[in-house]
């Protein structure tokens, strides 16, 4: 059988969300972003659609804070973890619709940049705890730099995966076929830039998104300011080019904190099996975004939820969160 990676709308068994725990990696914002990871772990709870939320955070002052901010029945736990980014630093599930494995891909701290305590570990220890056979994949990945449609198609960035922080000896043909072995990858759409101020060096979670096999939702430019508008450009038309089924979706434009553009995107969106929990910055195209999901996903409730606080601390919803296929 061949072992491939399910599309994010699969039914999933639970889900993993990192809980921020650490002041000094979020400095006047730590209180916030738990506040808003709590709000996305219930929006996936209250959806009662059998997925499991566990909260995985770094210490007990911050289980203790997050266990006073989610409903029963939502599990915290306290592990060795950096930091909340769980969507790269936990493992991958393949299937091949009889059985699962946890690929588990070296994690480098985005090319260097933010290497802490725990990351490099949590991903398997998560996966062996749930009684999942790990594999150790010799390359570094991360799971935010990645897409799939669950039939064979995935989508990154040239950005991400050829920059030589990550996998300097490795070129474009061997990334290819080591996402083929994995992560039964047999068709790869290499998209250009990521969004601009990107820590990550351009993951595909914020600027293009798999709804249904071979149909692509990517954003287009809100106008004249918005400073990713040549980078949506270049990924409609490769995508156009590659002949996938694309839908421009909804961008909130030039947002701004403490006088530096973020990388902000609605894109960034998590897809659980009866819920989709999508970013809202307090910008004028939040509402198109909500309903640009309702009627890609009419069959789920879509819960708009504020993502300030966590866009400081360089990621959003789907950044957090790492999901278990059934």
């Amino acid at each position: 059988m061949t072992y491939r990676t399910p599309a994010e709308w699969t039914e999933h068994e639970r889900v993993w969300i990192g809980f921020p725990w650490d002041e000094r990696e979020w400095p006047d914002m730590l209180a916030r972003a738990q506040r808003q990871i709590a709000d996305f772990a219930n929006g996936v709870h209250d959806a009662g659609d059998g997925e499991k939320v566990h909260l995985v955070t770094g210490s007990e002052d911050a289980a203790d804070r997050a266990q006073s901010l989610v409903e029963d029945g939502i599990t915290v736990e306290h592990r060795k973890i950096g930091d909340c980014w769980l969507r790269d630093t936990g493992c991958i599930i393949v299937s091949d619709g009889q059985r699962r494995i946890a690929r588990n891909f070296r994690f480098n701290g985005w090319g260097g940049r933010y290497l802490m305590a725990g990351d490099q570990s949590i991903g398997s220890e998560l996966a062996e705890d749930m009684s999942l056979e790990v594999t150790d994949c010799d390359w570094i990945l991360e799971g935010g730099a990645i897409d799939v449609d669950g039939q064979g198609l995935a989508i990154t960035t040239e950005d991400c995966l050829l920059n030589p922080n990550r996998n300097p000896d490795m070129t474009r043909e061997d990334i290819e076929a080591a996402l083929l072995c994995d992560l039964g990858i047999e068709k790869l759409l290499w998209l250009g830039d990521g969004l601009k101020h990107d820590h990550t060096d351009g993951h595909i979670d914020n600027l293009a998104r798999f709804v249904a096999a071979g149909h692509l939702v990517i954003a287009e430019a809100s106008g004249a300011s918005d400073p990713n508008a040549a980078v949506y450009a270049d990924a409609h038309a490769r995508a156009e080019a590659f002949r996938c089924k694309v839908t421009p979706f909804p961008s909130p434009g030039r947002i701004v904190q403490n006088g530096a553009v973020m990388s902000a995107s609605y894109l960034n969106f998590y897809i659980g099996n009866n819920v989709v929990i999508a970013p809202q910055y307090a910008a004028a195209s939040d509402d198109k975004a909500i309903s640009a999901l309702e009627t890609l996903f009419p069959d789920r409730k879509v819960i708009g939820i504020a993502t300030d606080a966590i866009l400081a601390g360089g990621g959003s919803f789907h950044c957090c969160a790492q999901q278990l296929p059934a």
